[in-house]
């Protein structure tokens, strides 16, 4: 039996479109530690799933509960770089600081390390036919994106975060600013 042309261009069209989705974050890497499983997200899951789809827009339930993923170059902060710090959208635990935040060119806000070795959880992740480590917010189980071994130094990581999973808070003003009414000149008034 021949196969109908129009099926096999929509069959190659949703191919494509897959690989696109997934460009920038599709790189085959190993776990830290072979054989160890590194979650230790996921029973508290369950309680924000339910809070969050009420809150949440649409697109932040897809990408944090459901593990889609925005389209590349779409995000708030793939090319933002004011100082301050990333917290998951689900639970405010702060995840990645400014100071680690780099431009990797993949579409993706990109960081090359997290706040501490507890904000973050990963996983196997076998989906779309490859083998990656899926990154997840340690406190609520929320999928934030992947992580690869091609990002700079000192930690050679690539933390590849969807904006949709992420809530940026600004960093305090400094408090260095002097001030000008304590600095007058007391022969300077009447």
């Amino acid at each position: 039996m021949r196969p109908d042309r129009k099926n096999t261009s929509l069959l190659i069209a949703a191919l494509l479109i897959s690989g696109l989705l997934a460009f920038g974050c599709n790189q085959t890497v190993q776990p830290a530690s072979a054989g160890e499983s590194q979650s230790t997200a996921g029973d508290a899951s369950m309680d924000y799933e339910a809070k969050a789809k009420e809150e949440l827009t649409p697109e932040q339930y897809n990408v944090c509960f459901l593990k889609g993923t925005e389209p590349p170059g779409s995000g708030e902060y793939d090319k933002h770089f004011e100082p301050g710090a990333y917290h998951c959208v689900v639970c405010d635990q702060q995840l990645f600081e400014s100071e680690t935040k780099y431009d990797s060119g993949s579409g993706w806000p990109a960081f090359y390390d997290s706040v501490d070795s507890d904000a973050v959880a990963t996983e196997d992740d076998y989906s779309l036919g490859m083998h990656r480590i899926e990154v997840m917010c340690a406190n609520c189980g929320s999928h934030l994106g992947h992580v690869f071994p091609d990002g700079p130094e000192p930690t050679g990581q690539r933390y590849c975060i969807n904006s949709l999973a992420l809530v940026f808070k600004p960093a305090a003003p400094s408090d260095k600013e002097p001030d000008t009414a304590a600095e007058a000149d007391p022969a300077d008034q009447d």
